[in-house]
């Protein structure tokens, strides 16, 4: 991969992307594959991340008689962290891959070739749209997460430790900040981005033939994912200093 080429297609679709024609039909119909099918996968996994945190987390706090602090420790995680990468996560599987795949395969059957001769720009219409859905799709996923997450612990919360749903409420609220919630938007607009941005450039640029499009299509998930990490160390260090 070529650091001047990803510099290139990146500043390439800041500049298409603030200039006419618009595809809102075509960013239409990416929110909706991006984000309402991905509703079930996204529902499960936030569910039962909220109840395995919340068993794992139990006998520590125990240990010191702290149980009462779970809801406070859960929102704390959930929000700050858990919600926004396990959601970052899913995507770059669910969607980075899909995304490689069929950019990929329309550039092995010249269909972006046609697109061009047709007289539409295939960037704007393929690349921009698909960028511009997952960087508003993903944060609004995020926080979908972050309830289920939520409502999966307080139902381990409740049987275990008989806590009613108005204090929980109260212990979440009273434990996370405005800062938290504003840097986990944040950061899920940037993860959004990112996973867009990966997928459309590996499939953009995947070799000719089948192979091509299976690599584009792994190529996106794995990048993705790594440059995802990375994003949330940094965002890590610098919502560590503003705090």
């Amino acid at each position: 991969m070529n650091m001047a080429d990803v510099a290139a297609f990146v500043g390439r679709f800041f500049r298409e992307a603030f200039m006419p024609p618009y595809e809102f039909k075509e960013i239409v119909r990416q929110c909706y594959e991006v984000g309402y099918r991905s509703l079930l996968l996204i529902s499960t996994t936030g569910f039962i991340t909220g109840m395995v945190f919340t068993n794992q987390s139990r006998p520590s706090l125990a240990e010191f008689g702290a149980t009462s602090w779970l809801p406070s420790l859960i929102a704390i995680a959930i929000v700050r962290a858990l919600g926004p990468l396990v959601t970052a996560l899913i995507a770059a599987g669910k969607v980075g891959s899909s995304i490689g795949a069929e950019i990929g395969s329309m550039n092995v059957t010249e269909q972006i070739d046609a697109m061009e001769v047709s007289g539409t720009d295939p960037f704007k219409f393929l690349v921009v749209s698909r960028v511009i859905a997952t960087s508003f799709t993903i944060p609004l996923l995020t926080m979908y997460t972050v309830f289920v997450a939520l409502m999966g612990a307080y139902l381990n919360v409740t049987v275990n430790e008989q806590t009613s749903f108005t204090s929980y409420i109260q212990e979440i609220f009273g434990a996370i900040t405005y800062l938290d919630i504003f840097s986990s938007v944040l950061k899920s607009i940037v993860f959004g981005f990112t996973i867009g941005m990966v997928g459309c450039y590996k499939g953009y640029h995947s070799s000719k033939g089948t192979e091509g499009v299976g690599k584009a299509a792994n190529a996106s998930v794995v990048t993705a994912m790594f440059l995802v990490f990375i994003e949330e160390l940094i965002a890590l260090q610098i919502v560590g200093a503003l705090r």
